[in-house]
């Protein structure tokens, strides 16, 4: 029997989540999109997880789609992906960066495609210093997807994506690091334990106020300075509300470690 091609570990408050096909570099394929699918399903439906950790098994992250999968019997010829990005990756992105949780993101080797894309849909990424980013579509004919035109732009700006997408060279962690385009680089045989430690601590955090803080900072881009303001007002009027409000704050002033409960 095959090894699952998504492993889901919970613990410490935290969902651990491995894409599991090492030896194609743990490229997608339509079971994967299914069992990602249900693995995320159980994390937001335990009570207990208050963050997310997305890594990968093997040498490589992600080297996106499977193209073995989309190439018609019939043909031998590829087939459209549109049916691929419509149904799972465009819904995944979505859902990556509408959890109401803290996503952290352990890059343990190539993100390639659609999986580096996937990668910077993330909340907090670290990259192991053996590993790199490319977008790599232009050399078989296609464009960016999975979010790889949005956030891109974003992070390092028009030059440096225009030039990532059109030359699809790779781009090694730790001038993602130094670009802006990650969080930060780790030692290749740290990279879990600095990712495991980051994400546990993320779940004893005031997790419903990281939630909102994600929020605001993916609307910022197409709101106005008004507009932001008044976002600003009304989930700061929301996270005080909130259980862990009062006990962080009563937290400082007692000069006491914070017990917050994400709620």
């Amino acid at each position: 029997m095959a090894p699952s091609p998504i492993l889901l570990a919970i613990a410490d408050g935290v969902a651990e989540i491995t894409f599991n096909r090492p030896d194609k570099l743990n490229s997608f394929t339509a079971q994967m999109h299914g069992e990602l699918r249900a693995a995320l399903d159980k994390a937001q439906a335990d009570a207990s997880v208050r963050a997310l950790l997305i890594t990968g098994a093997g040498r490589g992250f992600c080297a996106g789609q499977d193209l073995a999968e989309i190439i018609d019997p019939k043909t031998g010829k590829p087939g459209s992906v549109n049916a691929t990005l419509e149904d799972d990756y465009n819904p995944l992105v979505k859902r990556l960066q509408s959890l109401a949780m803290p996503v952290v993101c352990a890059v343990n080797g190539v993100a390639a495609g659609a999986g580096a894309n996937l990668a910077l849909a993330c909340d907090i990424v670290l990259a192991a210093r053996s590993a790199s980013f490319i977008q790599a579509f232009s050399k078989i004919g296609l464009v960016p997807d999975s979010g790889g035109s949005y956030f891109l732009p974003r992070l390092v700006g028009t030059a440096r994506s225009m030039a990532l997408c059109m030359l699809a060279d790779k781009l090694p962690a730790e001038k993602a690091e130094q670009w802006g385009l990650i969080w930060r680089v780790v030692d290749d045989a740290e990279l879990m334990n600095e990712a495991r430690a980051l994400a546990k601590h993320l779940a004893t955090q005031p997790t419903a106020a990281l939630g909102m803080i994600k929020h605001m900072i993916h609307s910022s881009g197409a709101n106005d300075l008004t507009e932001q303001l008044d976002l600003e007002l009304e989930l700061q009027m929301e996270a005080s509300s909130t259980y862990d409000y009062v006990e962080g704050v009563g937290a400082f002033l007692e000069k006491r470690k914070p017990a917050f409960k994400g709620k």
